[in-house]
């Protein structure tokens, strides 16, 4: 099922929404939860709803401080409904899945819940579901292989192999003699590569993706373990050896640019990337992002050589043209690509980075439809409004991005800090110190929070 987005609801629906999210933000989390239940009952496919109705439900089973007592109960209290759901699995996939949404109101934390959650939302066809069910349940399962195994499973599903890649990792790390772990992580690790690299072609042969998923692993291999000038020139030279033989093999022509990179011969590496532009026929928007990289690593190494000996004035000359050069570079590719929302990002950041707080504001309200960016693009929200003086606002985009995180990460540090700023700036002092103590009772290091915190108990 195609997702549909906040923009692309009709104004009813995103105005009820909107509504929840401000009833929930106020405290008053029933009220809000009810609403959520009326906008996914209107409109299935506003997934961004579904998430934000499983955070506010996880939130208040964690508040409960849940035991395994708690979902033993749960489970007794569920099974009729679960048994009921089950029964429609086939037949009625969308059936079974409200009843799956009744399960999570009951426990959202509850394992037995959480699979079928997975199997039902797989068979409506909406795996995506239960994937954004899972990651904000993962920090309670942190360490359960099953969970995490399961999790992984969904990632595959929805074409997000670093998801799974991580999920395996984490496998691993708990059971390292788990030669089923291991293979699972190569594997994802292996179609993470193939998808950074755009080399999904659904046309091609089994055997061919097979033989490019274990080529590109080989390579990278090869580059890691470099140790020396004379390790990246016999490495440089046979991937040269290698693209001549083979000259429509993307791998080697990226594995060169890589080589190259390590090599500080950065000029080459650009080359070697134009070369596979013009092998392939076509450019793409890894490629372009690819060749900003280097383009930025290599200013980066001119300002490291200029400071090393002593020459400030071209230092700061370097980091000047490197940031117009960044600037640039964003409103090029927006130009380009004006659908990719990560570019959307990088450009608004830049406009945040020269002031241009409005410009910035309309690119960062468009990048937080990705899912990857919305947090930060939330936090950059509410800093430009801060530096507009619209202080009321600014509050208001940080709380959307606090109540999407249930992790105390250091992105979630930025941001209950922030809050704490906000409230002290609008006049609310203890509301400041509360936010401000969430973080002091998990990091005490993290920026003055310690001294913020200390000088609040002198003052009362």
């Amino acid at each position: 099922m195609e997702e549909v987005t906040l923009e692309q609801v009709p104004r009813k629906i995103r105005e009820l929404y909107e509504k929840a999210m401000s009833a929930i933000e106020r405290g008053n989390a029933g009220y809000g939860l009810d609403m959520l239940k009326q906008v996914m009952a209107l409109e299935p496919r506003f997934l961004q709803a579904r998430k934000s109705l499983r955070v506010a439900q996880v939130k208040l089973a964690l508040a409960a401080k849940p035991t395994a007592m708690t979902h033993q109960l749960s489970s007794l209290k569920g099974m009729f409904t679960l048994m009921s759901a089950q029964g429609k699995l086939k037949k009625d996939p969308q059936a079974a899945l409200a009843g799956a949404e009744k399960l999570m109101e009951l426990d959202p934390l509850n394992m037995s819940f959480l699979k079928f959650l997975a199997q039902a939302a797989e068979a409506a066809e909406i795996p995506e579901v239960a994937v954004h069910t899972l990651e904000i349940a993962r920090p309670y399962y942190a360490k359960d292989v099953e969970f995490l195994r399961l999790l992984a499973r969904l990632y595959i599903a929805v074409n997000q192999p670093a998801g799974a890649r991580d999920c395996y990792a984490a496998v691993a790390d708990l059971r390292p003699n788990d030669q089923l772990a291991i293979k699972n992580l190569k594997d994802a690790a292996a179609l993470d590569t193939m998808k950074a690299g755009g080399w999904e072609d659904t046309t091609s042969d089994f055997r061919a993706k097979l033989k490019d998923k274990k080529e590109a692993i080989l390579l990278e291999q090869q580059a890691k373990s470099v140790k020396g000038e004379a390790d990246v020139d016999s490495l440089i030279a046979a991937r040269k050896i290698d693209i001549q033989r083979e000259p429509q093999n993307m791998n080697f022509r990226r594995a060169l640019a890589d080589l190259y990179v390590r090599a500080e011969r950065f000029d080459d590496a650009l080359k070697a990337l134009e070369d596979a532009v013009q092998a392939a026929g076509r450019t793409d928007p890894q490629i372009e992002r690819t060749r900003s990289l280097i383009q930025a690593k290599r200013f980066d190494a001119a300002i490291a050589a200029a400071k090393a000996a002593g020459d400030e004035a071209t230092a700061a000359a370097q980091e000047a043209a490197k940031a117009n050069f960044l600037y640039e570079d964003a409103l090029t590719m927006v130009q380009r690509y004006p659908n990719d929302l990560q570019f959307r990002y990088e450009l608004g950041y830049q406009y945040y980075l020269r002031g241009q707080f409005n410009e910035a504001i309309e690119e960062f309200q468009l990048a937080q439809r990705n899912p990857q960016r919305r947090t930060l693009a939330l936090y950059y929200l509410a800093l430009c409004f801060s530096r507009k003086g619209q202080l009321d606002i600014a509050f208001e985009q940080l709380q959307k991005a606090a109540s999407e995180l249930t992790l105390m990460d250091e992105t979630k540090k930025d941001i209950v800090y922030q809050m704490g700023v906000l409230a002290e700036q609008m006049g609310r002092p203890d509301e400041a110190n509360g936010y401000f103590k969430e973080i002091y009772s998990v990091d005490i290091k993290y920026r003055d929070i310690a001294q913020r915190i200390e000088a609040a108990y002198k003052k009362s």
